[in-house]
Parts: C-alpha cells; structure tokens; sequence
C-alpha cells in the first residue's frame, strides 16, 4: 500500500535489550517495478491516509525460528517479493494496513494448492482501493511459509502503478469487514504464529535510504519472528502501542514532542508507525513552527516544505522520554535524488510535512525508518526503536 489511508475498519516507554535471537537471513533476488508518478501524489497520499485514519468508524508444523528476507527500497515504497501459490508478486510492506491482496499489475488466481473460499473482499484506502475474490493458497518470504493464508484476488484496483497489491502488517483488527463471512482476517504474521512457523508475533524492520541516484536499491530486510541484532546498534527502545483512540487500530504511539533545534514545535501529539507511508507527517501547528524556524514555505508545485537556504538545525522526535534526532542530511531530500521527483536545483526540501489540525495528526514514515530499526510487537503490543546498523 503506498502510504495509502486506511477507511475501513472494524479497530510508559520500556527499555530493554530484546531477546537476543540470532536472525538466519534469506536473500532474495529483486525486481525492479516503477509506480512513482510524482512527488506531490506523494505528499497528497500521506496526508489521505491522516484523514482517513481520523474517519475510523469501527474497529505438518516446521520448527520454530526466526527469518529474515530482503526488502526494495523504490524511493517511496518499500516492495517485498512474495511467492503466493508458487508465483512471486511484488507486494507493497505495509504496517498502515492489514490485507494481504495482489493482481493489481499481474493476474492472480488460485493455484492448484489454493481454495476459492467464496467470500468476495473489498478494501478502501486514503488515495485508493480494491476489490475483488477472496481464497486461500500458500504463502511464502524470507524462508517461511504460511499454508491456507487468506488472500483477496484483485478485480479491480485504483492507485496502484507498478506493484502487485500489499502485504499487510498492520494489526488484525484493521480486517474487520472488508471479506464477507468473515469478521476479521489472520494476517501473514499472525499464521505463522499460529502455524508454529514463530514462536513470538514480532517483525523486524531494517530500512536505508537510497544509494544516490538509485531508485531501486535491495537494501531493506524484514525480520519474522524476532529482531535481527546486525542491523542496529546501541540500546533497542520499547514503547507501548496505543490502546484507545483512533491510533489504537495501527501501529499507535504517543509523541511526546517535536523540536527543531532549540524550538519546540510540539509537546504531545498522537500518531502511527506506518512502513507504507513516504514522509514524516507532524501536526499542522508544528509544522508552521517549523517552517518559520528553518525559514521555509510549502512548494506549490510539489506539496513539499521548500527552503532558499539549506537548514541547519536537527529535527527531534521524543517517545516517552527517547529523543530520535534526524541531521539536515537525513530530513532533507537528497539533492542526487532531485531528477527522480523533479524537484528545482539550489532549492532544499524536507520529508516533513503537514499532517493536520486535530486528531492523529502524526504519521512515523520511511523516511524517518530509513534511520531507525523498527520492531512491531504484537506478542506484547509494543514498538521498538533503535539506531540503524
């Protein structure tokens, strides 16, 4: 899901070592797939997903291990080659959503392994959407695989360019109603815990920015069952996923602050960690705060916060009381990667942006991820930071 807006529903920061579980890693080969159309549908497709988690109305066994597989970075996704019935499909990973579908670029159907359940499915999101078939078949990463996972088989799909459909890691809940007979769909994770596939519901998020001018680089790895303990360093972080609120039916956390500098743009807000958004979303008053202390102004022509003259200062986000600083070279589109989203050269441009008034109005994005290991919990409803390896 490109950082797509979820509309159907039916949903004191730890710090510790984690268990130091050592991954075994599959490396995959990837394609290389295209559905960048242009910068401002990036920024206009986050900022739909912000609007659309504000508008919830709902909510034969192998051995236990952990596995990793490799993750495209495409600039404004992360793609994940996922085998489903024998076939790989590009699939968008996506912690914002919870369906796992395909067919929006290439045919998908049952194989000879799969069962037509009967059931249709239909999934709205911020900028996009599709319906289609549900059945179940086997799935497949990184060395692990789910027999009988439920998937929807794309009749028809909208905002989608280049990319098979998603692969939701998002929490169960966010299923609810979108497949009829049924009231909530296990997701990927949730079979191989159950298929005794993993012991621990836990996903491991390594992210990287591009090399240069690459807009295609196998540089990201997705940890099942655990964390991979090479991709980052110093003390892995934990904080509690939201419990109440709209957040509560992602991957919710508090922020406790945002700074730039010595300004304090914000002392709480309420947000998500979402692998299938592009920027970093904050609240519209710490927005406007930021852009005055950097000396900025949102570009028309490309959504994005636009400054004259390069910034200087850190941008900072607390959790509970961890402080998560970004430098200038971090926060600010690599000038290597203007020509991909056509942006003007001796202009400077952030992945920060406007996530709204009111409400949950933070959304955490890749390239905040792109910084930070990231661990999503559902063994024990936490979220976990550290400093990327």
């Amino acid at each position: 899901m490109l950082f797509l807006g979820l509309l159907v529903v039916a949903v004191a920061a730890v710090s510790a070592s984690p268990t130091q579980v050592q991954a075994r890693t599959a490396k995959l080969s990837m394609n290389k797939v295209s559905h960048f159309t242009s910068i401002k549908n990036v920024v206009s497709k986050g900022q739909a997903r912000v609007a659309a988690v504000n508008g919830l109305s709902s909510a034969a066994v192998p051995s236990p291990e952990v596995s990793s597989g490799t993750v495209t970075n495409e600039d404004v996704s992360y793609v994940a080659p996922i085998v489903i019935g024998g076939k790989t499909y590009e699939l968008i990973v996506d912690t914002g959503s919870s369906n796992t579908w395909c067919g929006a670029a290439t045919a998908c159907e049952k194989s000879s392994t799969g069962t037509a359940s009967g059931g249709t499915v239909s999934v709205s999101y911020g900028s996009g959407s599709f319906s289609g078939t549900e059945y179940t078949d086997t799935v497949s990463f990184g060395g692990l695989t789910v027999t009988k996972q439920s998937i929807g088989s794309a009749t028809k799909s909208t905002g989608f360019s280049g990319v098979d459909g998603i692969i939701g890691f998002g929490p169960v809940v966010l299923t609810e109603g979108t497949v009829s007979g049924l009231t909530t769909v296990p997701t990927f994770m949730d079979n191989l815990k159950t298929q005794g596939s993993i012991t621990s519901e836990i996903l491991g998020v390594y992210f990287k920015p591009e090399s240069g001018s690459d807009t295609a680089d196998a540089n990201g790895e997705l940890t099942l069952g655990g964390v991979d303990t090479t991709k980052y360093t110093g003390t892995l972080t934990y904080f509690p996923k939201a419990t109440s609120g709209d957040a509560s039916y992602y991957w919710g956390i508090s922020i406790a602050r945002f700074t730039y500098g010595t300004t304090t743009l914000a002392s709480s807000a309420s947000g998500i960690v979402d692998t299938g958004t592009t920027l970093i979303y904050i609240p519209t008053s710490a927005y406007n705060k930021f852009l005055s202390a950097a000396g900025g102004a949102t570009d028309s022509s490309t959504g994005l916060a636009r400054f004259s003259t390069k910034p200087t200062s850190n941008f900072v986000i607390t959790f509970g009381t961890t402080a998560y600083t970004l430098t200038p070279d971090m926060y600010l589109v690599p000038t290597a990667q203007y020509s991909v989203f056509g942006l003007t050269t001796g202009k400077y441009y952030a992945w920060i942006n406007d996530g709204g008034a009111s409400g949950v109005n933070t959304i955490i994005g890749q390239k905040f991820l792109e910084n930070f290991y990231s661990v999503f919990d559902t063994t024990n409803s936490r979220i976990g930071f550290a400093t990327a390896a």
